[in-house]
């Protein structure tokens, strides 16, 4: 993986984005959006920020605890933490793709198979969306918008969890699988990713990924609770849950779409929202809209290139113990 590829990948979501920023610009007019940011009050900044970091290193924690699980205990928790950062530079890739690049560095670091450790992105995307699920429950009692996207994501989770965990059927499809000439070659590839999925889906594993992904994923939702306030909305409990509901809602619809960042679906969704449920102006729901994602999307890839320069500068040397280890 070299970062003139991911330097072209970013190219074209920034692309994307401006032209997003763009239409939400002109949607709410020019003039009036900067009116809207000239009103926030820029003191909220810091823990929005202190907010969303801590999302980042909760599922950091998440990652790590993940890789115990598929037995992989000879990275350092300084490299683990690097490897997780350096994923985030690559969310902005079509359905977040690009987060296989901490299966890639794993198994240059330390020898662990690709097949291996692939099925904890899938653990951490599909705990993190049941996480937001329930951080959106309250706001879908109240309002009832959405719901279809919600329950999509619900039975879509559930579906992963079943074939995961109920072998009887797995080893019907891994044999189907052995019958068919171009699978039949990669099949022991494919029965390592199925044991490692069987493990992190586990009941005890899958509660505690969730559990995190709560907690985690509720800090954001805060940050978004403290963009609102900063742009004049009055403080209360309904607007926490309001803002849950929002973001949470938002996200998952961009990752259905499997669009670089969920770039134009979470942006609209966002802003419709913010007008229908909070009852903002167009200009004020459009900077609402812009500080929560350059505070979470556009920071968390910022992190995530700087730490991936520097876990690059490391990989040499980490590659030649990593895969003495596994000869080992």
């Amino acid at each position: 993986m070299r970062l003139e590829d991911v330097r072209g990948r970013l190219l074209i979501s920034f692309v994307i984005a401006l032209a997003v920023v763009l239409g939400l610009v002109f949607y709410a007019d020019l003039s009036k959006t900067l009116a809207a940011f000239a009103r926030f009050q820029w003191l909220y900044i810091a823990p929005i920020l202190g907010l969303t970091l801590l999302n980042y290193l909760l599922r950091f924690v998440k990652w790590h605890f993940y890789l115990h699980q598929i037995g992989v205990r000879n990275l350092h928790p300084w490299d683990s933490l690097l490897m997780f950062f350096s994923g985030l530079s690559m969310v902005m890739t079509p359905g977040k793709i690009g987060e296989w690049l901490k299966s890639y560095l794993l198994r240059e670091s330390t020898g662990t198979p690709f097949s291996r450790s692939a099925p904890i992105i899938v653990a951490e995307r599909l705990t993190d969306a049941v996480a937001m699920l329930i951080l959106a429950s309250g706001g879908l009692l109240i309002s009832g918008v959405g719901w279809q996207v919600l329950v999509l994501v619900l039975l879509l989770a559930l579906a992963v969890v079943a074939v995961a965990r109920y072998r009887p059927l797995a080893m019907r499809l891994l044999r189907c699988g052995e019958s068919t000439p171009v699978i039949s070659k990669r099949m022991r590839h494919v029965h390592e990713f199925y044991e490692s999925s069987y493990t992190l889906f586990g009941l005890r594993n899958l509660l505690a990924a969730i559990g995190l992904g709560f907690v985690s994923w509720s800090g954001e939702c805060i940050a978004f609770y403290l963009v609102l306030i900063g742009l004049g909305q009055e403080p209360s409990v309904m607007l926490v849950v309001k803002a849950s509901f929002i973001l949470a809602a938002s996200t998952l619809a961009g990752s259905l779409f499997l669009l670089p960042g969920g770039l134009g679906v979470a942006e609209g969704g966002i802003t419709g929202l913010c007008q229908a449920l909070v009852g903002m102006t167009k200009d004020l729901a459009v900077a609402s809209t812009l500080l929560i994602r350059f505070c979470t999307l556009w920071f968390g890839v910022s992190l995530g290139l700087i730490m991936l320069m520097i876990f690059t500068r490391r990989l040499p040397s980490l590659t030649s113990t990593g895969r003495a280890d596994a000869r080992g």
